[in-house]
């Protein structure tokens, strides 16, 4: 018996897997959903692009919520929020964080969560003359770059800590993000960082080791 017969059996007895599934990308019915700007955009620069998404983070009994703010052409991490809801306050203070230290983008690509259609997300965004850009429905190649950070952080970190409470998380995390960008070579850039793409600067003289270190 083959796991496709097992499958199909399962499903006609009604019998399934019951566990906790947190979905990050609901969207919302009366938010206003705006057109993916990025198909055959050259990206070539820093700031021209930004995007986001959230992503969660297992802990012991619970799960904890992570957004990030990412610059699209040199992949760096330029914000980032930890929160135990997905109210949108968390994402709001990660924007304007990032729009702080950082200056603005031209566009700034989301998915269609309802956090990024939101009136108070979607207004910080229009306040700063930024184009808005979402991915297509149900198109995650659309925002690819930071789903493979959440693939990075989450095989290079979040499993292999297990963590058991919020302030271990935040802690971990933060380590983890700092080496992503100011340590960790990147291919697409012939083993430049991040930060070096984003302030470009070809030569980093800072430490630079060959893995992540935990921060415990």
């Amino acid at each position: 018996m083959g796991r496709h017969r097992v499958r199909r059996l399962m499903r006609l007895m009604g019998l399934r897997a019951i566990y906790q599934e947190p979905r990050t990308s609901q969207p919302h019915p009366a938010h206003k959903i705006y057109p993916y700007l990025l198909r055959s955009l050259a990206v070539t620069k820093a700031n021209q692009v930004w995007c986001t998404d959230i992503t969660y983070i297992p802990i012991k009994r619970d799960f904890l919520y992570l957004v990030a703010i990412m610059d699209w052409y040199s992949r760096k991490v330029l914000s980032w929020r930890l929160s135990n809801t997905m109210a949108v306050d968390f994402c709001v203070e990660a924007l304007a964080e990032a729009l702080m230290l950082h200056g603005r983008p031209e566009i700034f690509n989301t998915d269609q969560g309802s956090q990024f259609t939101s009136v108070d997300f979607a207004n910080v965004l229009k306040e700063h003359g930024i184009k808005i850009s979402m991915d297509g429905k149900g198109r995650w190649r659309d925002n690819v770059l930071i789903e493979r950070l959440w693939r990075s952080l989450k095989y290079e970190c979040v499993y292999l800590q297990a963590f058991e409470r919020g302030v271990q998380a935040r802690h971990q995390i933060g380590a983890w993000l700092g080496f992503y960008n100011h340590h960790r070579p990147h291919s697409t850039f012939n083993g430049q960082t991040p930060d070096e793409v984003y302030n470009k600067i070809q030569i980093y003289e800072g430490p630079a080791p060959h893995k992540w270190k935990d921060a415990a």
